[in-house]
């Protein structure tokens, strides 16, 4: 789940999210859609007046075909900084209910990288609203990841197997179910995976299997599974897993996020699967900080990331 700041109601009746009952949010996002950002210096614009190193990154938007219908990414390359020889396909957060390309989470961090020599392609997903729930989003991130290995020296400069997988919040959740799958379906897998305050079992909170029906957090859970099932399906919840098979794994929690026990225990998992995993303790930081461009700790962060992607 992003962190982005809370629409606060206003003239025009748009909510604060943050204060709505979970099904409430839900329905109201369903009939409305998701309102935009009412941060007026998180657009493109606005990030290159505040980073002007970001001024030489090019985007292009395309559209994948997936099994549910057209994924939107976003490709984003800096011709004048040094190639790096590796590249990221990058999945935001958002609660598996919002979030888009548009979000600092996705295109601050993705310039980012891209300005640093590692060439991004952003991908967004369908949301858990009315009636769509796993494994849509996850067959989403699968189209995508595909498309993006098939074409990846078009649209990132690099060999397939340059290829790194991540994704914050939710977005770490599809990530990690996508390796899972690939996996399981004994196709290729990223050269490596990189998870930012991820969410990996049923509970965020505990780092477990076990959920509270009436609690928030839970409430998003079932939502996003959409069955009592898939609340047990590794796939959905790549924690669930043993962790076998993974591909050399990052993962960056926060000091102060209630989700920090998923991305801890995932870790602990790796670790006895015999996986090469780092996990990386953002000391004061919380949850969602990607989505604060110029915020200390996202600036961490993404040095955190870059340093291990320039490791594989």
């Amino acid at each position: 789940m992003s962190d982005s700041p809370a629409v606060e109601a206003d003239s025009a009746g748009l909510p604060d999210f943050r204060r709505m009952p979970v099904p409430e949010a839900i329905r109201w996002l369903t009939e409305h859609g998701e309102p935009a950002d009412p941060r007026t210096d998180v657009d493109t614009a606005s990030l290159v007046r505040r980073f002007p190193h970001l001024a030489d990154v090019e985007t292009e938007d395309r559209r994948v075909d997936g099994p549910h219908g057209p994924v939107p990414i976003r490709s984003f390359r800096d011709a004048t900084a040094t190639p790096t020889g590796r590249a990221l396909v990058w999945v935001h957060g958002g609660a598996f209910i919002g979030g888009n390309l548009d979000m600092p989470e996705s295109n601050w961090v993705a310039r980012e990288l891209a300005a640093r020599g590692i060439p991004v392609v952003s991908v967004d997903y369908a949301k858990c609203l009315g009636d769509v729930h796993f494994p849509v989003p996850s067959d989403d991130v699968i189209a995508a990841w595909r498309f993006v290995a098939d074409a990846a020296a078009d649209l990132a400069g690099v060999a397939p197997e340059s290829l790194v997988l991540g994704g914050a919040s939710a977005g770490g959740a599809l990530a990690a179910g996508a390796v899972t799958r690939l996996r399981d379906a004994g196709d290729p897998l990223p050269a490596g995976l990189v998870l930012v305050y991820p969410v990996l079992h049923p509970n965020w909170t505990e780092g477990s299997e076990s959920i509270d029906p009436a609690s928030p957090t839970s409430q998003l859970t079932l939502n996003y599974a959409g069955s009592e099932a898939a609340l047990a399906d590794p796939h959905a919840f790549a924690g669930l897993g043993d962790g076998h098979g993974f591909p050399p794994t990052s993962i960056v929690v926060c000091e102060r996020d209630e989700l920090r026990p998923s991305g801890e225990r995932f870790a602990a998992t790796l670790t006895t699967a015999g996986v090469d995993v780092r996990l990386h303790v953002e000391t004061g930081a919380e949850h969602g900080h990607l989505d604060h461009p110029g915020d200390a700790g996202a600036l961490r962060t993404l040095k955190t990331v870059e340093d291990w992607i320039l490791e594989r």
